[in-house]
């Protein structure tokens, strides 16, 4: 199996972590363009992230900059034709899960089968309390609405769910998903959410753990999963270090990886021999134009190289 690759959007969330200057005064053309640029080089698919409100008390290194993702992502499958539509992720636990299901639905629906629901319990506590969400318990939340959700997300126009948190049979919602079955990749390194992604997910989403943690949190996820006896595809996920592909004339930070496609697609291999099948890049860039050329250079270099 091929490793595939896919990006995490920039502009859409702009935390300090990772944000690029030239984000801050960036839109929607920037965007689009990036979107295209990912469509045209083969990515496997686009990511947004999930977040309500920040509070003042983490705007300073989080921002208040944090685009939904539905909309962000409905925006852009017009504009795209093969890539994915990933949520990195969504907070499903702030919703009512037949809520959320109505809008990932119809993104499926418009984009003609391309969403990954992507989930995660979520960690700003007053973005739960001003929704009127449980804070505390939300891993339990996460763990039904994720049942809920399938339910809601399947082929039937009544979706029915009994569980302790939420109860439903009888409503109908249309449009249904293109797809029979919605992939969900639960995010999240704790050993809970390990263990959510190996009984209840189709993939992983880590949160950019250290390589040297990967090999026993994904033997970790398989091991719980033979002892579950649960067979079928599975999806594992990594977080690459920066890239830049190709000598750099700036400072591009001591952790990226950097130089030729062969370097870098030695440097991603080797995810690929931890287990790992989907790795999500982030590339180092001055402008909207330099991150387009560094997707288009990475598609056209360092993709073909990638086993």
């Amino acid at each position: 199996m091929s490793l595939s690759y896919g990006i995490q959007l920039p502009v859409q969330s702009q935390s300090t972590i990772y944000a690029e200057p030239w984000e801050a005064a960036a839109g929607p053309e920037d965007l689009l363009a990036v979107a295209r640029a990912a469509d045209r080089a083969g990515f496997a698919y686009l990511a947004s992230c999930d977040h309500v409100a920040i509070p003042r008390r983490l705007a300073s290194a989080m921002s208040t900059v944090w685009y939904d993702p539905v909309a962000t992502l409905a925006f852009l499958a017009a504009v795209t034709e093969r890539t994915r539509l990933l949520s990195h992720v969504a907070v499903v636990a702030l919703r009512h899960p037949l809520l959320s299901a109505k809008q990932y639905a119809t993104l499926d629906h418009l984009s003609g089968g391309r969403l990954i629901l992507g989930v995660g319990a979520g960690h700003v506590r007053e973005e739960f309390e001003a929704l009127g969400a449980d804070f505390e318990r939300r891993g339990a939340v996460l763990d039904e609405s994720i049942d809920a959700l399938r339910a809601a997300l399947g082929t039937e126009e009544f979706p029915e769910h009994h569980g302790k948190l939420y109860d439903f049979e009888g409503l109908g919602q249309r449009p249904r998903p293109a797809q029979d079955r919605v992939p969900v990749w639960v995010g999240g390194s704790s050993p809970a959410a390990l263990r959510r992604a190996a009984l209840k997910g189709d993939g992983w989403l880590p949160q950019g753990d250290p390589r040297d943690l990967l090999s026993d949190r994904i033997a970790r996820i398989r091991r719980l999963r033979e002892e579950a006896g649960i067979e079928g595809p599975f999806t594992v996920g990594a977080i690459a270090e920066p890239l830049y592909v190709g000598t750099p004339g700036w400072d591009v930070g001591r952790r990226t990886v950097g130089g030729p496609a062969e370097a870098i697609a030695e440097s991603l291999r080797a995810y690929r021999a931890m287990g790992v099948d989907q790795v999500q890049v982030r590339f180092r860039s001055r402008s909207r134009d330099e991150l387009v050329g560094q997707i288009e250079q990475f598609g056209e270099e360092v993709a073909p190289l990638l086993p």
